[in-house]
């Protein structure tokens, strides 16, 4: 392989490099930087380049929103060529290679391809040819804006999706054999790629990590804006956001996360799942939740690797310093506000007589966010016509003298293998456990099985017998653990969150 790669695209030439054994390309325009008269505008076509791009370097994220403990952060991206993808190969010169293509999480706010928990080197040399997008968040891909086609953010996904139908023959992989994955606000984003009319063909199989149960209705998400807009001394419309510098406008994003428990009378549940701006069931893009487009036969089953971690909420616990002070009143509010009504909370109560308003609160977040929703997905799938494959991440993280336990994105190194990577430390140590090592890589090759062949390497999921992938020190198969809240939670999915 060469020192300089060179890949032809359906746009123009672009020159990668090698790294080990593989070929990286980086920074790949997919559609033009959304900017100046293509601001909140649907993603632009890409005019072709003469010469060779150099693509050797990560394109910037669009501006991040991220809360963090009463202040808040936003990336400083001069460059507005948000757009990008990366793509690392076994081998340029290949032939059909499986595709993997890595849709980044971050509550929809943050979302940053070029995260060394990503690094895909472990799963190219496994087989995969495997694609990661940087795509709008916060407000510039969510926020519900009149003269502007909501969920950007999505059709930012589907423009890079194209991209890849079009080019990833020319890097060795078979545009017949994509597939999406994604955790967190990522599998989020594959759960409403499942069910758009327009993302339809463009993959062939997907994987979800923690898929989140987090929509708005039209009426919550324009409350939003014209809050933001209050904020921001303008008009809750495209023009007049566009006046409003990137930078700008992703810092006061930020800081209404921050000040979301002043909303909580009218905005309930957004307020305290602590996002402002999320995917908008808007009768457009996303004409319903992929729950119930999936259940009334308007979206087709596929074939799909879903799951989550058992301790899901514990990393926020943790993260905003309340864990051990939860009290009555905190799991009160909880299951009066993700129960399922009308009689979650006391079916709740039933089950756990034991538990401690921590424990409580812990089992509803968890379920409410992400257990369930992923749960509920397979379940849909599988109604669907299409086959899913469940799993329940049960290995704990040793980090903070085992608090963690197994938390939200402890799956997301486990299954890259970057383990070494910053988060990966973080959350197992300068050197991981034996059964960490263990878990990952299994977990990895359930990855590159499923996008080779549509088959983890465990049965599927049928709600008769609830076959479930346990990861642990001692993985194995076995009915679906978390079988009160199943049992409470059935046929009950996620609704959007709405104005109280």
């Amino acid at each position: 392989m060469h020192e300089r790669p060179c890949v032809r695209t359906a746009e123009g030439l672009v020159e990668g490099r090698r790294l080990q054994d593989h070929a990286v390309f980086r920074g790949i325009p997919y559609a033009r930087p959304p900017v100046g008269a293509r601001r909140f505008a649907a993603p632009s076509p890409l005019r072709p380049w003469d010469g060779v791009r150099q693509a050797t370097e990560f394109g910037p994220p669009a501006p991040q929103s991220v809360p963090r403990s009463g202040t808040t952060a936003a990336s400083s991206a001069a460059d507005t060529d948000w757009l990008t993808l990366n793509v690392c190969t076994p081998d340029p010169g290949a032939a059909g290679l499986p595709v993997l293509v890595w849709i980044p999480g971050g509550a929809y706010v943050a979302a940053d391809a070029s995260d060394p928990m990503y690094d895909p080197a472990a799963l190219a040399e496994a087989g995969l040819v495997v694609v990661s997008v940087n795509y709008r968040v916060g407000a510039e891909g969510f926020a519900l804006l009149e003269g502007a086609p909501p969920n950007r953010g999505f059709l930012d996904q589907i423009a890079a999706l194209w991209w890849v139908q079009r080019n990833i023959a020319a890097f060795g992989g078979d545009p017949g054999r994509v597939t999406v994955a994604g955790q967190s606000a990522g599998a989020g984003s594959i759960a409403a790629l499942l069910t758009m009319e327009s993302a339809r063909g463009l993959f062939r199989r997907a994987i979800a990590h923690s898929v989140p149960g987090w929509h708005c209705t039209r009426a919550l998400a324009e409350q939003v804006t014209s809050t933001l807009a209050d904020r921001l001394g303008t008009a809750p419309t495209a023009a007049a956001f566009s006046d409003v510098a990137p930078q700008r406008l992703a810092e006061e994003v930020a800081s209404l996360c921050v000040d979301l428990p002043r909303y909580e009378r009218r905005w309930g549940r957004l307020a305290h799942a602590g996002i402002a701006v999320c995917p908008v069931v808007d009768g457009e893009v996303l004409s319903e939740t992929p729950w119930t487009a999936l259940a009334s036969g308007r979206a087709s089953g596929i074939e799909l690797l879903v799951g989550h971690t058992r301790d899901e909420f514990r990393l926020f616990s943790v993260m905003t310093g309340r864990l051990g002070t939860f009290t009555d009143e905190d799991a009160r509010t909880a299951l009066d506000l993700f129960a399922p009504a009308p009689d979650g909370p006391a079916a709740y109560r039933a089950a756990h007589p034991r538990a401690t308003p921590e424990e409580l609160l812990e089992t509803v977040y968890s379920d409410a966010t992400f257990r369930m929703p992923s749960l509920l997905l397979a379940e849909a799938n599988t109604a669907a016509g299409g086959s899913s494959f469940l799993f329940d991440l049960h290995l704990a993280s040793p980090s903070l003298g085992g608090v963690l336990g197994a938390c939200h994105s402890l799956d997301v190194p486990l299954a890259f293998g970057t383990t070494d990577s910053p988060t990966g430390r973080q959350l197992l140590g300068d050197q991981p456990a034996p059964e960490a090592v263990a878990v990952s890589r299994e977990l990895r090759q359930a990855w590159v099985r499923f996008a080779a062949t549509g088959e983890p390497g465990w049965p599927a999921y049928h709600p008769d017998r609830q076959l479930t992938r346990v990861l642990a020190a001692e993985s194995k198969t076995s009915p679906y653990p978390e079988r009160t809240s199943r049992q409470i939670w059935e046929g009950r999915p996620p609704t959007p969150f709405d104005l109280t």
